[in-house]
């Protein structure tokens, strides 16, 4: 699958304040009742804890503030979310569904 060119490729770190770029939505589909992913002419079926990572994907929160809220919720080590939020982050930043905040936090 390419990257569309106006996706820009970066590396997810855990000070990168990811968020969906404008031509990808995560919506709720009633009619099938899951969550999706939908960028141009591409769906993504994403599980629960990653719809629950992506909500936290504001472009304000750190990619360590998103596993800080998990690894309380979890009661996980921070190491092993970390981990895992990273390589499942990084994976939809290569294919164009993520991308890195522009703009500074309030």
């Amino acid at each position: 699958m390419t990257v569309p060119a106006t996706a820009r490729r970066f590396i997810v770190e855990p000070d990168t304040r990811a968020v969906l770029p404008r031509y990808v939505r995560l919506q709720f589909d009633r009619m099938r009742e899951r969550w999706l992913l939908l960028a141009p002419e591409r769906v993504l079926i994403p599980d629960e804890i990653a719809v629950e990572v992506l909500q936290l994907c504001d472009g304000e929160r750190s990619v360590s503030d998103v596993v800080a809220i998990l690894a309380e919720k979890y009661n996980a080590p921070i190491g092993e979310i970390l981990r895992d939020v990273q390589v499942m982050l990084q994976n939809l930043a290569d294919k164009g569904f993520l991308t890195e905040a522009k703009e500074t936090p309030r």
